[in-house]
Parts: structure tokens; sequence; C-alpha cells
């Protein structure tokens, strides 16, 4: 079974307590469980983290990069703004899918801009949680090519 890693930057720890209105009422902890019972019945095994510093996130990604399939992320605010994570991702040996849970370009203007979204090969936006487990059906079929 491979493994996929699946990726969040910072404050997506605070997923059912920050903004719920944008990113809904699943806690990250709620949605990790999900995510792991998705993957199993994807075929995968999988490895979680929730980074909020860059240079975590960027070790992380470097890392699995060595030991997964494959790599879902979600970069927050980092989406925007980070060439290190960017240039980690465009490094990951494998497929890359990124994940915004809201629709970002719906939200202020600063946030339409992802600069991270250069390193991945699909970006899902606006589907809430439901991104994540679109991005495993993806990943899989990415990896049967």
């Amino acid at each position: 079974m491979s493994d996929i890693a699946v990726f969040n930057g910072p404050n997506l720890a605070s997923l059912g307590i920050r903004e719920p209105a944008i990113y809904g009422e699943t806690t990250s902890v709620e949605l990790e469980s999900k995510l792991k019972q998705w993957c199993m019945q994807a075929g995968f095994g999988a490895v979680f983290g929730q980074f909020d510093s860059e240079g975590q996130l960027v070790a992380a990604v470097n890392k699995a990069s060595l030991n997964c399939e494959a790599l879902i992320i979600n970069p927050g605010g980092l989406s925007h703004t980070s060439v290190a994570v960017l240039d980690a991702m465009r490094a990951f040996k494998g497929p890359v899918v990124e994940v915004h849970i809201s629709q970002i370009h719906k939200r202020e203007p600063y946030r339409h801009r992802l600069l991270t979204a250069g390193g991945a090969g699909v970006v899902v936006s606006g589907a809430g949680i439901y991104g994540y487990f679109s991005a495993i059906d993806i990943v899989r079929e990415l990896l049967r090519r």
C-alpha cells in the first residue's frame, strides 16, 4: 500500500472553530479521521501533518517526497506568498494536488492569487472539506496512468 501525504498549512488546526461560515464545522481531528478512512478505501496509507510555520511545511514536503507517492496540500495563507512552499511542491516526486476549502475567488482580492498553484498539477477550491476527498480520488486516477 502506497502512502500519500496530506498536509495543511497555518491556521488549519483551527478548523471547526475559526470562521465556520467559511471553513465549516468539521474539526481538523474529525477531518483527519474521515480522510484516513477514505484513503484506506482508495488503497492508500496516509501521512498527515499540519504546520504553522513555512519552514516546517517545506521540510515536511521535502521529506514526504522521499516516502510518499503523492501530495495533497492546503498551504493556507502561505498559498499567496511562499516561494519556498512552491519550490518544495515543484520538487515533489509524484502528483501534487492543492486544496482550498473556500472558494478563493469569492473572497478578498489578495486571496485570488495562488502562488503555490504553480507547483500543483491540480487545484481544488470551494468544495469545502470535500475537496480533500476529491483530491484523494484525483490522486488515485493520476497514479493509475
